[in-house]
């Protein structure tokens, strides 16, 4: 590469101009024109070096520029999102002197993995070759960018700053078949497991750090520190619209069957009482939905939501020990995937508590973004799918979830690796 000169070589070209000058004036044998006649092509050659160092500077920034918008780019198709190269890079590149010609780019997509080339094309006015026939010095970059999604995500706590923002302990036994659990939280120990409980998982991970010990935690893929910030894969399912009560404290103490509508001041069902729900959302508007021991809710293609119209005694959902509940959430609608949405508006750390242990079954994603989901049971089994996303997750029992949702549409989730692969 050709580089510009450095001081001690601009002192050498200063003391072969010397001793050319002295050449020129030397009046013996006609020197001048055999001085003119060198001279030329030493200058040709300083003058080259001069605009080369210049244009290799500039593309070199060109270089810069066109790698962090492929970067940008295959960010932003990993949150669903598309840029234009032309404006990411204008918005990154300032270099006075410099005419960019060209921004082109091209995306391809392979399994879960994007790949983006961005090429772009510039030139810079000479100074010194100019005069030799070369007015400008074209170059060219190209940068290739990839993602990569990973989409075996089960388990997420949502809340950036937490301590222990997923957490197990106690004696708890955690089994995640087939699927991985991960923590948005920062902290030090945003995932955390402790005393004897065990947690086994493809893979477990934390934007922050973890505090866990390897005799109880067993991964296929291992633990991963410092991820990206997953994004919440349902930050786009809007809150479902309602209208006035269609019933007022239910309280189930035999068999029931109700049709969807809006549901105020909670729902209670009893030891003895068995709920059926029919396909549809229910709007849970103030107060909670309680499950007691011994208590039935049966249903299928349906949503609880939960609310508040009057932004007080927001909705909650308990089901207790030994409660059976059986859930699945609808394939197709607005809220197709969830078979529990709470509102985003809900306070954080509203309370929503699922123990009913191995009688209680979800079949689709368990959605509080702000609330505080303490979660004991589930169903042992390859053909369930349950998702659980909370501002912060807490498994307080022996616990199995799996994830195989090829039945539900809910949407795949996990972290990102992003990197520059030329």
């Amino acid at each position: 590469m050709t580089r510009s000169l450095s001081p001690r070589g601009i002192s050498r070209f200063h003391k072969v101009l010397g001793a050319l000058w002295a050449l020129k004036k030397d009046r013996r044998g006609g020197v001048a024109p055999l001085f003119a006649i060198a001279v030329i092509p030493l200058l040709g050659a300083v003058g080259a070096s001069v605009d080369y160092s210049h244009a290799t500077a500039s593309k070199a920034a060109m270089q810069g520029a066109t790698d962090a918008t492929a970067l940008a780019m295959a960010k932003e198709l990993a949150q669903g999102s598309t840029i234009q190269a032309q404006s990411m890079f204008n918005g990154i590149f300032s270099r006075p002197g410099v005419q960019v010609t060209s921004v082109t780019s091209h995306v391809s997509q392979s399994g879960n993995t994007s790949t983006v080339t961005v090429s772009a094309a510039g030139s810079v006015s000479t100074t010194f070759m100019r005069v030799m026939g070369y007015a400008v010095l074209p170059f060219q970059t190209t940068s290739t960018a990839s993602v990569s999604t990973q989409t075996d995500g089960c388990v997420l706590a949502l809340d950036r700053t937490a301590n222990a923002a997923l957490s197990l302990g106690g004696s708890t036994n955690i089994d995640l078949s087939n699927c991985s659990a991960y923590s948005d939280s920062n902290s030090s120990d945003a995932l955390s497991v402790s005393g004897s409980a065990t947690l086994e998982a493809e893979s477990v991970g934390a934007v922050g750090g973890v505090s866990i010990s390897s005799s109880n935690v067993t991964t296929m893929d291992g633990v991963e520190t410092n991820l990206q910030g997953l994004t919440d894969p349902y930050a786009d399912v809007a809150m479902p619209s309602y209208g006035e009560c269609s019933q007022n404290n239910l309280n189930v103490k035999s068999t029931l069957t109700i049709e969807p509508g809006v549901y105020c001041n909670g729902i209670s069902v009893n030891a003895g009482g068995t709920l059926n729900l029919n396909p549809g959302i229910y709007v849970i508007d103030r107060g909670s939905f309680s499950v007691n021991g011994g208590g039935t809710v049966n249903g299928n293609g349906v949503t609880l939501v939960f609310t508040s119209s009057t932004g007080c005694n927001w909705a909650s959902l308990t089901i207790n020990g030994n409660a059976n509940v059986n859930l699945s959430a609808p394939i197709g609608g607005p809220t197709a995937g969830l078979v529990v949405y709470a509102d985003r508006s809900t306070p954080v750390g509203t309370v929503f508590k699922l123990n009913g242990g191995s009688n209680q079954t979800f079949g689709g994603a368990i959605y509080a973004p702000t609330g505080a989901i303490s979660y004991s049971g589930g169903a042992n089994t390859s053909t369930s799918c349950t998702q659980i996303i909370g501002d912060t997750v807490a498994f307080t029992g022996n616990s199995s979830v799996a994830i195989n949702c090829s039945s539900y549409p809910t949407k795949p989730f996990g972290p990102t690796s992003l990197r520059l692969i030329s």
